[in-house]
């Protein structure tokens, strides 16, 4: 950290604190050249992704617009809020673990009918109809044969 009086490197730690919240830490520190004191502020900062959409354009990534898809796929169906909100945080978790700065808005509807097989097979259906922008019957039929035929084992 440099010193912001005469902006030398070498500064040294003399008291660290966290605030009440935890989300914040104040750090006391002195200048090893001036010896001036000065106060640091120490936060997380997490960074969705910006979400690219098929025409190319990027739009800031909106948990609210996530939470309504889902809702909307499960609209009736007797699935717990709680249930709901463990899967928006399953998707954000993978969005940073995956450490990239833009993802595909595809990569998203992925997600979110991966997590809706877990929760709800008619929701799956319902997001699955409308992503896929499925034109038939049949595309339909087959759907409802994925949600059907059991899931392998990972590594099977």
């Amino acid at each position: 950290m440099k010193c912001p009086f005469c902006s030398e490197e070498n500064t040294q730690v003399i008291d660290t604190r966290e605030n009440e919240e935890g989300d914040t830490v104040r750090r006391r520190r002195r200048c090893l050249a001036c010896d001036k004191r000065f106060t640091t502020y120490e936060r997380v900062e997490l960074r969705m992704p910006l979400i690219v959409k098929k025409n190319g354009s990027r739009v800031d990534y909106d948990r609210d617009k996530l939470a309504a898809s889902l809702m909307l796929a499960l609209r009736k169906r007797p699935v717990a809020s709680d249930s709901v909100d463990a899967a928006i945080e399953r998707i954000e978790e993978r969005l940073l673990a995956s450490g990239e700065r833009e993802v595909p808005s595809e990569k998203i509807g992925g997600l979110v009918m991966r997590e809706l097989r877990k929760l709800d097979k008619i929701a799956y259906v319902r997001f699955a109809s409308v992503y896929r922008n499925f034109e038939d019957v049949e595309e339909f039929r087959e759907a409802v044969r994925e949600v059907k035929k059991p899931r392998r084992p990972r590594g099977a």
